[in-house]
């Protein structure tokens, strides 16, 4: 119903932004990283929105991307995973990391997430593994920088694997094999390679 807002940002909140658009104050629930990208109120930005219809109430989610937009939705699909536990996993984690626990199948990092039990980890990792998108595993949403964690060995090789012609999900699942026995990139690439054939 709704795609996206553009407007002022009239508020922030711990978990929420107001976004002013023409007169019209929205509130959209948002995760730690889309309000770590918000601007200072009384400064334009855009959000992606979902609308959530329950018994009881209506509520906007907004998000910095479409990655991440994407991402909430595949975590809602999941049985168990309600809109306020979506947002509390893209809180606790980037997209791309989040990704690439799921491609790589660590339900270990998700139980770090407050509230994700080992159940509602691996459930997660067995339903979203084949679902995660190229876009999310590189970190290339218009505009963002991938965290600077994601920038180790693991994220430079899987960046030269995906310059080499690998789609990014084939470059991460190779990675992933190797991820903790080497601390060098180049070591990694040549991992990678190999078990590619």
């Amino acid at each position: 119903m709704f795609a996206h807002f553009d407007g002022i940002v009239a508020e922030k909140t711990a978990d929420s932004i107001v976004l002013d658009v023409n007169g019209v104050g929205y509130l959209l629930y948002v995760s730690g990283a889309t309000l770590s990208m918000a601007p200072a109120v009384g400064e334009r930005m855009k959000l992606y929105s979902v609308l959530n219809v329950r018994e009881d109430a209506m509520e906007l989610f907004g998000f910095y991307s479409r990655e991440e937009k994407s991402m909430y939705e595949r975590l809602k699909g999941v049985n168990g995973v309600g809109s306020r536990t979506a947002l509390q996993i893209l809180s606790a984690m980037s997209v791309r990391d989040l990704s690439l626990a799921l491609v790589a199948g660590d339900a270990n990092a998700l139980t770090r997430v407050p509230g994700i039990g080992k159940k509602t980890a691996q459930r997660l990792v067995l339903e979203l593994k084949d679902k995660v998108e190229d876009s999310q595993l590189t970190g290339s949403a218009a505009g963002i920088a991938p965290r600077a964690a994601s920038n180790g060995p693991e994220g430079e090789a899987i960046a030269a694997l995906v310059a080499l012609g690998y789609s990014a999900s084939e470059a991460a699942k190779a990675v992933s094999r190797f991820a903790g026995q080497t601390e060098k990139s180049d070591e990694l690439i040549f991992l990678a390679l190999k078990s590619l054939g």
